[in-house]
């Protein structure tokens, strides 16, 4: 029987249905890089995004001191679970009974964040088995597995039934997918009236084209970032009515300087910090109403 907090899944979950595909779901399988666990371990929370806000340097002390990179790595994880609020706060008003899908779900923490706010179920998905099974493992540990459950699943084409779900967001996942495609199945299985939020980087219209911090940003992480302006196309071409768009370039800038300072660095740190300043790349949140 399908209920209004259990979207009924389907017998088989959809396997990676094209080549890139199966390059993205090989690549997150093998990821393990330390700036994503270290961060994750400071609470339990594993996220799979970067940060926002200003930085405490009050809390991060003095540069010399033996305690200063581990305060540093929590300062880091503090930012990004702060990301995760401001999307958790565009979500609107969620209820104990409802269900949230988190497309492109990463290692989960954002679905922990979410019940734990909300008390309600939340269904991620995600190309990746590593994630899948470290999310699931996570929910476990913290015994919420009844409520927060990762997917194998291709987020381009669900096993949740048309209009079941009530909020649903991708966290820094859409540059992976066509607009189009994703926000057809984000605006099938929205109850109408529901809520879509997305926060990503989008090269900027304005620039003219894509910049060659972008195009390293694209091939260090195998994706392909699109423009705002194609952001904005495709929810108006899938009943998905853009409420609030912010800007939050200026509000993300210290979290990339900061880790730019890290022994946690991977090397893209430059890319986007230069992107941001010279305006050629933008960090964006997106929430959008299915009617």
């Amino acid at each position: 029987m399908t209920t209004e907090t259990t979207p009924a899944l389907s017998a088989t979950i959809p396997a990676p249905a094209t080549p890139y595909q199966e390059d993205i779901a090989r690549y997150w399988n093998n990821e393990a890089r330390p700036v994503n666990l270290r961060l994750g371990d400071v609470d339990g929370l594993y996220h799979h995004h970067y940060g926002i806000g200003a930085v405490d340097h009050a809390a991060l002390g003095d540069p010399e001191h033996r305690e200063y990179e581990k305060k540093l790595v929590a300062e880091l994880h503090r930012l990004e679970s702060a990301q995760a609020e401001l999307l958790l706060d565009h979500l609107g008003a969620v209820t104990g009974e409802d269900t949230l899908v988190d497309a492109g779900c990463g290692r989960g923490g954002s679905m922990v964040m979410a019940h734990r706010r909300f008390g309600c179920r939340v269904q991620g998905v995600t190309l990746s088995e590593t994630q899948a099974e470290f999310g699931n493992g996570r929910a476990r540990d913290l015994r919420i597995q009844d409520h927060v459950r990762s997917h194998v699943c291709n987020m381009l084409d669900t096993p949740f039934e048309k209009g079941s779900v009530a909020a649903s967001w991708n966290n820094e996942s859409t540059m992976y997918v066509d607009l189009h495609d994703l926000f057809a199945e984000h605006s099938r299985f929205l109850r109408v009236g529901g809520r879509y939020v997305t926060i990503t980087g989008c090269w900027n219209p304005r620039y003219g084209q894509p910049s060659k911090w972008v195009s390293q940003i694209n091939a260090h992480f195998e994706c392909n970032i699109h423009s705002r302006r194609e952001y904005l196309r495709a929810m108006a071409d899938n009943r998905l009515v853009p409420q609030t768009i912010t800007d939050l370039t200026p509000d993300t800038l210290p979290y990339w300087e900061l880790r730019a300072t890290s022994s946690l660095v991977t090397g893209i740190e430059e890319a986007f910090i230069e992107s941001y300043r010279d305006g050629s790349f933008q960090y964006v949140l997106i929430a959008a109403d299915r009617v």
